[in-house]
Order: structure tokens, then sequence, then C-alpha cells
């Protein structure tokens, strides 16, 4: 719709002109409703003064060249030249739904470009992946509309756009309800934490159990305090060996060194983490006597390793939580298109795979998926994986859903490495996830 386009080319004016001083401007439009935004962007902007031209790459189509033919200002060559001399550069080129590669006197022109501004995506950058179509450029300011593409958080994507500024331009929610999209930006919005009741015990916030192998014993150990952060009533480390080391540990973590189908027998302990510090061989042999009790567990570390190559084997978990490497090794390197990768494990798995990384991806086994943007870089630390999988066991055990758990622990896990700071140690995430829990009831 053409006023639609209006109001898309207004908005990207309005964030040009709220962020930079007037200067020499060169718009950039393809022959798509991206074009057309470009040329609407143009015309407001010299409309306000500012010393602005136009390149076409290719002739406009449909509502674009009605656009385009509203543009009564300097219109230059599609070359590199003209994009150097300019101070500004707006990429109208592409939008996200992007076919094919960039490449030639498209990556060109954008290549001398010193300052770039885009319209929906930088030009090259895939809107459903966020990976690089040929070439894309490093764009200051992306103005996109209606609802951020998956492009726009997930990397590269979500660092070439610079600035991302969602603009409405009109389209009623209506719109979005209709159109149920399947991937969601992680907010606090998506899910409900849980919260005690006056009446509740111990037992009702629920008892997560990780077993704990004898020689890595700090990961064990980093699961069970952010479980009892993460609000379950009681933690257990189950340790068959090396009991008397956890036993040194911290004072309110129980420790029980009975076998692990003698502590199944009780069904108060809902939530089980199997793999952190565990060991492949011990792994190998709980796993399956926990996927076949029915309850929730986290698997993560050595139990992800125990079922290299072996996906199946993993049937009856609630949430995995693989790192990039520990995808490959179970269930093929995810490619470029890690949304797809994640979500077709969880469809393989029918558990919840929570794929980490500074865009961690939480897909269901129904097609949901949801992309986390809370993790700092400094999160990138050992032992902060094994905190992930002690809060999505404790938000577990309180009641909640495979999914919305691993949602919530991954954006409270993100913040609190925002509260703990640059140069954080894994044993800083738990006494931060107070704060983080704060964040997400505000």
């Amino acid at each position: 719709m053409a006023w639609l386009m209006e109001n898309a080319g207004r908005a990207v004016a309005r964030a040009v002109r709220a962020r930079i001083a007037p200067c020499r401007t060169l718009v950039l439009c393809g022959p798509g409703n991206n074009g057309g935004d470009g040329y609407v962007a143009a015309r407001h902007l010299a409309q306000a003064g500012w010393p602005v031209a136009v390149a076409a790459f290719a002739p406009p189509q449909g509502e674009a060249a009605a656009a385009a033919a509203r543009w009564h200002g300097p219109v230059v060559p599609f070359a590199a030249g003209e994009a150097a001399r300019a101070s500004l550069v707006i990429d109208a080129v592409f939008g996200a739904g992007l076919a094919r590669d960039v490449a030639g006197p498209v990556a060109e022109v954008l290549r001398a470009a010193s300052r770039i501004v885009a319209v929906d995506v930088p030009s090259g950058l895939d809107g459903a992946t966020g990976a690089m179509r040929g070439y894309a450029p490093q764009a200051v300011l992306t103005v996109t509309f209606f609802r951020r593409k998956p492009g726009h958080l997930l990397l590269p994507g979500r660092t070439l756009c610079g600035e991302t500024v969602l603009a409405d331009i009109g389209i009623p929610d209506a719109v979005l309800q209709a159109a149920a999209p399947r991937a969601l930006h992680n907010q606090p919005a998506l899910w409900r934490l849980p919260c005690p009741a006056p009446e509740d015990h111990k037992y009702a916030r629920g008892h997560v159990t990780v077993l704990g192998g004898a020689r890595m014993t700090g990961a064990a150990r980093l699961a069970a305090v952010a479980a009892r952060r993460g609000g379950a009533g009681m933690v257990t480390i189950a340790a068959e060996d090396g009991g008397d080391i956890y036993r040194t540990g911290e004072p309110g973590t129980i420790v029980d060194g009975r076998p692990v189908a003698e502590l199944l027998l009780d069904a108060r302990r809902n939530a089980w983490v199997c793999g952190p510090g565990l060991g492949i061989e011990a792994a190998r042999a709980a796993l399956p006597l926990l996927l076949a009790s029915g309850r929730a567990a986290v698997v993560d570390a050595d139990a992800l390793a125990a079922c290299a190559g072996t996906p199946e084997r993993l049937r009856g978990a609630a949430v995995l939580t693989p790192h990039a490497g520990e995808f490959s090794r179970v269930f093929g390197p995810p490619g470029d298109n890690r949304l797809a990768a994640a979500r077709d494990a969880a469809a393989k798995t029918g558990a919840v795979v929570l794929l980490k990384g500074a865009d961690t991806i939480i897909a269901a086994p129904d097609g949901r998926a949801a992309i986390n943007d809370t993790a700092p870089p400094w999160l990138a630390t050992a032992g902060s994986g094994d905190t992930l999988a002690g809060l999505i066991a404790a938000l577990l055990a309180q009641g909640m859903a495979p999914w919305p758990a691993a949602c919530a622990a991954a954006w409270l896990h993100g913040r609190a490495a925002v509260h703990a700071g640059p140069h954080l140690i894994a044993e800083d995430l738990a006494p931060a996830l107070p704060h983080a829990f704060r964040d997400a009831m505000t």
C-alpha cells in the first residue's frame, strides 16, 4: 500500500534527522518496495533542507515507481564514486527478503560508502537467518518496520545493523496476531516466572537433583547453586563417587551418594541436571534411567557428548543445552541457518533445544523459537553454561513448562552477567541472579 511506503520512508528520514546532522546524502534505491521507501526518505530529507541525491540500481517497479515519480531532486549514477563522495549513504537497495547474494556493482557501491543507514536491513543480510548473502555492509543505523526480523537479532546480522530502530508505520496489531509468527524476541512478556504462594513449603517449590562426578566437581556445584538461587525449594548433588568432596562445599546444598535408580524412587525429585562434570561414561549410564523416569531432565555437557551422532537417545529430555560444538557432535553442523537447525533438532528429539551463543536460540518441538540477546560478551567464560543448566532446572522444578523455562533462564542468565559486569567468573553469576529476577518483574 502506498500509505505504508510513505510512512516507512518518513520514519527513515525522521530517524536519520534525530541522530545525524544535515550532510551530503546519497540514497541508493533498488527496484522494489525497499527502494520505494528510499525514494520517500530522500524526499522528506530534501524537504527538511538536506542536500540529497538518489542513485537507482534498477528502474522502480510497482508502488516504488509511484514513489520515484514524486522525487524531483538530483539523480546520479549508481556508482562507487558517488557513494564515496557522500557523507551519508542510505541503503535502500534490498530488504530482508533477499533471495540472492549481493556482489558486483551493488557490493562495490556499498563498500565505497563511509557511513551507511540501512532501510529494513543492510543489503545482503538475510532477514530470516542473520547470515550474509555475499556482501553486506556495516550500518551505523538500521530502521525497520512493524516487527524485527530474526536477522536483526541473530549474528552477524545484529552487529551489521548497528543501532536498530523499530518504527511504527501504522500496521495494526491484528496483522501480527493473524500472522502468528513462530520466531520471537525473547523478552519477559513471553513467559511468566513462578511466584511462591503463602502456603508453599520447600517441596512445593520443587527438588532439583544435579548428578555430580568425582573429577570436575565445580561444574555440578555451579549448577546446584544456580538452582538454589533460581528458586528451587531443595537442591541435591547426587554423587556416588566423590561425595566427600562435595560435602565441603556450600552448606545449603545436600549431597546424596545413593545410586540414581534409588533416588528416582522419590517422586519429589522432579527436576534433574545431567552432564556438567559428570564424565561421559557415567552420563551414558545415568541418562537412560532419567529419560525413562519421565522426570524433567536438563541435559548438558558430558551427557550430550555421550549421545554424539545418536540424537534419538535424547528423546524424553525436557531441555538440551548444547553450545555450537556439542550441537555439531550430536546433530551435525548447524550451518548458516542456526534457527532452522535448532528447530530441526527439537523436532527430532522432542526436547526444547537451547543452542547457546551470543545469540542463543531456544527452539521447541512444535516449531516455536525465541532468540535471546541479553548475553554480554563477558558471559563467554567456563562454567557459565553449568549455571544456566541449574537455573533452567530450578524453573522446571517450580512448574514452568520446558520452553518458557528455557527462555526465561536464558534471559535471566544474560541479565545476571550484565549485573555482574566485565571480568566476571562463573561464580559471580548466581549471586547476581536476584538482580536479574527483579529486572524481569519490572
